[in-house]
C-alpha cells in the first residue's frame, strides 16, 4: 500500500508552507506529495497569501526532496497549451530524477477561469483537448524531426519533450474520474473538492 499526501494550496498556503509539508512527507515515510492545480479559493476561506503555480512549486520541491514522488491532482488542460506543458513537466521530471506523476483533467471550475481570464470551452472540446495532451505526454517520437499524424502543434510539443535528456519516454499519468484511470492507485478527492463539484454541477443544470 502506498500512502500519499494531498494538499490544496489555493485554500491558503505559500511555497514555504508547501516545502515544510513536502519535507515532512519525506521524513515521515510517506510515498508521494501531490497538490491541486487551482488558482481560485473554494468556499468560505480567505485563500491568503494568494495562489501558487503548481509546476513552479513542484520544480522547487524537486530540488528540495530526494525520494518522494511529486505530482498534480489534477492539471486542467485549459490552463496551458500542450507544448509548454510538455516542456514544463519533462523539465521537472528531470530535476527530480524521474519522480514526477502528471495528473490531467478537463477542468471544471468555471468561476476560476472567468476570474483569471482563461477560456473555458464546452465540455466536449475540453475532452478533445485532454485526449490531445495525453497523446503528447505519453507518446515519444523516434527523433525530434519526426512528423506526427496529429496537429503540427502536437508533433512540435512531443519533439520538444523528446529532446529533454534525462526525462522518461513514458511519463506516469492519471486522469479525472470521468476518463480512464491509467494508474492503479487513485488518491481520493477532498471534501472541499467534492463540495465544489456539487455546487458547480447545480449551476450547470
Amino acid at each position: 500500500m502506498q500512502l500519499r499526501i494531498f494538499t490544496e494550496p489555493q485554500q491558503g498556503a505559500d511555497y514555504s508552507t508547501l516545502l515544510r509539508v513536502a519535507k515532512a512527507t519525506e521524513e515521515l515515510g510517506f510515498d508521494a506529495f501531490f497538490r491541486s492545480d487551482h488558482y481560485l479559493k473554494m468556499g468560505p476561506v480567505s485563500g491568503l497569501p494568494g495562489p501558487t503555480d503548481a509546476w513552479i512549486t513542484l520544480a522547487g520541491l524537486a530540488a528540495a526532496t530526494e525520494r518522494i514522488r511529486l505530482g498534480t491532482l489534477v492539471s486542467p488542460v485549459t490552463f496551458c497549451l500542450p507544448g509548454p506543458l510538455a516542456v514544463s513537466v519533462a523539465q521537472v521530471d528531470q530535476m527530480s530524477g524521474g519522480r514526477v506523476e502528471l495528473g490531467l483533467g478537463t477542468g471544471w471550475f468555471d468561476a476560476e477561469h472567468a476570474a483569471y481570464g482563461i477560456p473555458f470551452p464546452p465540455l466536449g472540446i475540453r475532452f478533445s483537448m485532454l485526449e490531445e495532451q495525453l497523446a503528447i505526454i505519453t507518446t515519444r517520437p523516434r527523433c525530434p524531426s519526426q512528423r506526427s499524424s496529429r496537429s503540427r502543434r502536437s508533433s512540435s510539443a512531443a519533439a520538444a519533450r523528446s529532446g529533454r535528456r534525462g526525462s522518461r519516454p513514458h511519463m506516469p499519468t492519471s486522469t479525472t474520474r470521468r476518463s480512464t484511470q491509467s494508474r492503479e492507485h487513485k488518491p481520493r478527492s477532498t471534501e472541499s473538492e467534492r463540495r465544489s463539484r456539487r455546487q458547480a454541477g447545480r449551476r450547470h443544470r
